[in-house]
C-alpha cells in the first residue's frame, strides 16, 4: 500500500482529492496574480515590494491564528464533508471580490482607497477559507482510508496540492490581470461541484461543546494537543520548516526582479519549480518509508536543504557579479544564462528536501492521536505555524527596511535548517521511545 496512485480511483479519496487541488490552484492563481501585478506594476522599489510580499503573506496567514481552534473543533464535532460544502459555496463570494480588485487595480481605479484594500480583504477571506479546510483535508484520511494507507494518501495531498500551487503560479505569471479575475470565480464553482461528491465524515467522538472564544479555544486546544511528545516535535519541526518557507516564498518575486533581473514570469517560474520539487519530495519519501509514517529521514532532509539553500546564496552572488545588463528579461533570456539553470536546479533540489521533511510530520497528526480528535490535532499544528509564518514574514519584512540585502537572508534560511534538523531528531527519538513503550505493553 506504499503507492499511492491506486486511491485516485476510489470514491473515497478522488472527491476530496480534486477539491484540494482546485482550492490550492485557485488561492494560488489569485495569491500570485496579485502580487506580481502589484510587485511589477505598482510598486518600484525592492523595500515597498518586499514589504507588500510580507504583508500580503501575513493577511493570509492570520486567520489561521485567529480561527484555527474554532475550525478544529467544528470539523471534529460536525461532518467534515458538509463543511467542505459550506465553506467552498463561500469561496464563489470571496473570488468575486477579488476580481474585482484586480479589475480595479487593472484600470488604476481607487488604487490605494479601494482595488488594494479589496485585493487584502480577499486575501484575507482566502486564508480564513483556507483555515477551515486545513484540519479537514488531513484528519478526514483516517476516516476514509485504511491505516496503511494514510501516509500514500497524505503524500499524494501533498503532490497534488503542490501540482495545483505550480499551475495556479504559471497561470499568474502568464495570463492576462482580467484572465485571472474570470479564473478564480469559475475555478471556485468548479471546486465547489467536486465537493458535492465527497463521502460523509460525520463525528467520531462524543459531541462536545465548541469555545467560539478565539483565545481561550486556542490556548486549550494547544495545550491539550501538546501532551503527546510525537505530536509536539512534529508541530514544533512542521512550524519551523513553515517559518522558513514564509521567508523564501516572500523573498522569490522581489529576488527574481532586482537579483536575477528577470521578469514576473521566471519569478513564476521559480515558484513552479518549486512545487514540483516538493510534490516530488511528497512521493520520494512515501516510497523511501514504504508507507510507514516515521520520522527516519527528517534530520537529514532538512540539512540537505539548508546545504542547497547556501548553494543558493552563492549561485545569486555569482549571477550578480556576472550579469551586468539589469533590464528586466524574460524566461527565454534568462534561460539563456547557464546560472539560470543552476538557479532552478537548486531551487528544485530545496524544494525535494523540503517535501521530504514536512509530508511525514503531517502524518504524525491524524495517526499519533484519536481518530476523533483528529482534526483539533491538525488546528492545533495550524495555530502554531500560523505564529511562526507571521513571524517569518515580519523577520523578512524587517531584514529588508533595515537594508539587509535579499542575497544574504537567503543564509538566514539555510542556519534556519539547522534547528528545523535538531527538532527532526528529537521527533525520531520520541518515535523510536514510544515504539518501544509500546512493544514493552503489547
Amino acid at each position: 500500500m506504499f503507492t499511492s496512485t491506486y486511491l485516485l480511483k476510489q470514491r473515497r479519496f478522488l472527491p476530496l482529492f480534486c477539491t484540494q487541488l482546485l482550492n490550492a490552484f485557485n488561492d494560488n492563481l489569485y495569491k500570485n496574480a496579485m502580487v506580481l501585478f502589484v510587485v511589477y506594476s505598482i510598486y518600484n522599489s525592492a523595500e515597498d515590494e518586499t514589504g507588500f510580499s510580507a504583508v500580503a503573506s501575513a493577511v493570509f496567514i492570520l486567520p489561521f491564528f485567529l480561527l484555527s481552534a474554532l475550525a478544529g473543533q467544528l470539523a471534529d464535532m460536525r461532518d467534515k464533508a458538509k463543511i467542505i460544502r459550506i465553506v467552498k459555496a463561500a469561496e464563489i463570494g470571496i473570488m468575486v471580490v477579488g476580481a474585482a480588485g484586480l479589475m480595479l487595480a487593472l484600470k488604476g481605479v481607487m488604487v490605494n482607497t479601494l482595488a488594494l484594500p479589496l485585493l487584502m480583504l480577499a486575501l484575507f477571506a482566502m486564508g480564513t477559507h483556507s483555515t477551515f479546510l486545513g484540519p479537514i483535508k488531513y484528519s478526514i484520511l483516517p476516516q476514509h482510508l485504511k491505516k496503511d494507507e494514510v501516509l500514500a494518501g497524505t503524500g499524494l495531498v501533498e503532490a497534488g496540492t503542490y501540482v495545483a500551487i505550480m499551475g495556479g503560479t504559471i497561470l499568474a505569471g502568464f495570463i492576462s490581470v482580467e484572465l485571472a479575475a474570470i479564473g478564480v470565480i469559475l475555478l471556485a464553482v468548479l471546486g465547489f461541484f467536486t465537493s458535492q461528491k465527497i463521502p460523509s465524515a460525520p463525528a467520531m467522538g462524543e459531541i462536545e461543546p465548541i469555545d467560539y472564544n478565539p483565545i481561550t479555544g486556542s490556548i486549550r486546544l494547544v495545550r491539550d494537543t501538546m501532551h503527546n511528545r510525537e505530536v509536539f516535535y512534529a508541530i514544533l519541526a512542521i512550524s519551523f520548516f513553515w517559518t522558513i518557507g514564509a521567508v523564501l516564498f516572500i523573498q522569490f518575486p522581489p529576488l527574481a526582479k532586482n537579483v536575477l533581473f528577470a521578469s514576473k514570469e521566471v519569478a513564476s517560474l521559480m515558484l513552479v519549480v518549486f512545487s514540483i520539487g516538493v510534490a516530488i519530495g511528497s512521493v520520494a519519501i512515501n516510497m523511501l518509508l514504504r508507507g510507514k509514517v516515521s520520522a527516519r529521514y527528517s534530520a537529514t532532509s532538512v540539512v540537505a536543504m539548508g546545504l542547497m539553500v547556501a548553494v543558493l546564496y552563492f549561485v545569486c552572488r555569482a549571477w550578480q557579479q556576472g550579469v551586468t545588463d539589469m533590464a528586466l528579461m524574460d524566461a527565454t533570456t534568462f534561460l539563456s544564462y547557464p546560472l539560470a539553470w543552476l538557479v532552478l536546479a537548486t531551487l528544485l533540489s530545496i524544494a525535494i528536501f523540503g517535501g521530504m521533511f514536512v509530508v511525514p510530520l503531517y502524518a504524525f497528526l491524524t495517526t499519533k492521536v484519536h481518530k476523533s480528535a483528529a482534526s483539533r490535532a491538525v488546528a492545533a499544528n495550524n495555530i502554531v505555524n500560523a505564529g511562526a509564518m507571521v513571524g517569518g514574514s515580519a523577520v523578512a519584512g524587517g531584514l529588508s527596511a533595515i537594508g539587509i540585502p535579499l542575497v544574504e537572508q537567503l543564509l538566514l534560511s539555510a542556519v534556519m535548517c539547522l534547528i528545523s534538523a535538531w527538532l527532526g531528531g528529537k521527533l525520531f527519538k520520541a518515535e523510536k521511545l514510544a515504539n518501544t513503550a509500546a512493544v514493552t505493553a503489547g
